[in-house]
């Protein structure tokens, strides 16, 4: 089977659903608050969804854009049996962007007067969201020091006509920020709506500082990205977004922001955040603003995909029996492990745990099975739970140890990791743990075996 062509811009993907009929087109008008969110979520992983003129707005919003793991293997012009390892090449061998002098995403400009409501059809999304929000935004930003450049999706709530309230966490962005605030300047970024899946699972590549992720979205479609130079800053965004909000991150300054509707299907707190003030916004023509849902599939896949091939290639490096890993939807892409063990000496599985444990800090419970549980299959996972795991044998719990400030039974971000070794005693007899099977099952031909019609009287008589 040929792999699919990679796409690499928004309309080309959805050119892409809406042939085979994965893009579900909305009643022009559908409602901006709440009601568009609610359209999303009901087709939520069976189909994309569009929204012309939402709420009597102009515009147009698409949402559950990779809201499944085939289609985001797809997308990136792989199959979704190497969709972990095609993005673990990506990031490991990224490609310089191209840039150019013009590019569609700046096809209008506006500078003056500036209303973000006005100008884009931005939604609220979960019942108690603080009110508009831009939820499936890059924001690009810029070391003030070495221009090296990092790509993140940060939750922006709409604040005022030119304003932005953002939850910005401790990590990339973040160091950038702090150098340009002991400089006493705000921060050089760009809010990126509407882009590429390539671009978006990029986003969430976990690499050192330093890395800029629109190198991996090259890499990750084969061929590098086509980018264009802000035109207030020196901030480089995807040439064929379709809306580009060029601001700074302002200095000493913060404002409340939240709650807002996060992955864990809870709500994020309200606190004062850091504040984007809005210079210029540029878009193409009919541009088309890209909504995620908090707490959906797509959420919740943009963030598992990337975590798994960096926890995978963590735990190779120690342990080159681990096979695979799967971060479970049960688990909301973040928190519930499950690894695939080729086990060699006892004791092995719990140092993987530990390993897992190390690879990243929100994972909080982790499983490591054998290779004839299929980890990407819970009701797997969970029988070999039931039938190989011995809570006073093989249970790892680790207290008080760092975790997500997301989860709301932790503590500021505290709690306590359980790891479950469910592998098989490698000195156990050969039939104790031999899993039942009927020979020929899998290649049964169902319809040349079983008769047409349902009348049971007439087939016995």
């Amino acid at each position: 089977m040929n792999a699919p062509t990679p796409v690499r811009s928004l309309r080309d993907w959805l050119d892409r659903l809406s042939g085979d009929g994965r893009l579900a087109i909305a009643r022009p008008g559908i409602g901006l608050r709440h009601e568009a969110a609610a359209v999303a979520s009901r087709l939520d992983g069976r189909q994309a969804s569009l929204f012309p003129q939402p709420g009597g707005h102009p515009g147009t919003i698409v949402s559950g854009l990779v809201s499944s793991r085939a289609w985001m293997a797809e997308a990136l012009g792989t199959t979704q049996d190497h969709l972990v390892a095609h993005f673990q090449q990506a990031a490991a061998q990224p490609l310089p962007w191209h840039e150019h002098n013009s590019a569609p995403a700046q096809e209008v400009v506006q500078r003056e007067g500036l209303d973000i409501l006005k100008i884009l059809p931005v939604p609220t999304l979960n019942e108690h969201d603080s009110g508009p929000y831009i939820s499936a935004g890059l924001m690009i930003s810029r070391d003030p020091e070495t221009g090296l450049q990092n790509v993140a999706i940060l939750r922006c709530q709409i604040s005022g006509p030119d304003r932005i309230g953002v939850l910005v966490l401790p990590r990339h962005t973040d160091n950038f920020y702090r150098k340009a605030e002991a400089q006493g300047r705000g921060l050089e970024v760009a809010l990126v709506v509407g882009v590429d899946p390539a671009c978006l699972l990029a986003s969430q590549a976990i690499v050192p500082l330093g890395h800029d992720e629109l190198e991996i979205a090259g890499a990750l479609t084969g061929q590098p990205l086509d980018v264009v130079k802000c035109l207030t800053n020196g901030v480089r965004v995807p040439a064929n977004a379709e809306i580009v909000i060029e601001g700074r991150l302002l200095p000493e300054i913060r404002e409340p922001e939240g709650p807002f509707g996060e992955f864990p299907q809870y709500y994020g707190e309200r606190a004062k955040r850091h504040v984007m003030q809005v210079d210029a916004v540029t878009h193409r023509r009919d541009p088309i603003f890209h909504m995620i849902v908090g707490g959906g599939l797509e959420h919740l896949l943009l963030g598992a995909i990337p975590r798994e091939a960096t926890i995978l290639a963590t735990l190779q490096r120690s342990f080159p029996g681990v096979e695979d890993v799967h971060l479970s939807l049960g688990g909301v892409g973040r928190y519930h492990l499950y690894v695939r063990l080729r086990k060699t000496q006892e004791g092995e599985a719990k140092n993987v745990l530990l390993g897992a444990f190390a690879a990243h800090y929100d994972i909080k419970h982790a499983v490591v099975v054998d290779t004839d549980v299929d980890i990407h299959v819970p009701q797997e996972v969970e029988w070999a739970v039931s039938t190989r795991f011995q809570a006073d044998r093989d249970l790892v719990v680790i207290p008080h140890a760092q975790g997500s400030k997301l989860d709301p039974s932790g503590r500021e971000g505290v709690g306590a990791k359980m790891g479950l070794d469910a592998t098989v005693p490698l000195d156990a007899p050969p039939m104790k743990f031999k899993r039942i099977r009927v020979p020929g099952e899998a290649e049964v031909d169902l319809d040349a075996v079983l008769a047409s019609g349902a009348d049971w009287r007439a087939a016995i008589g």
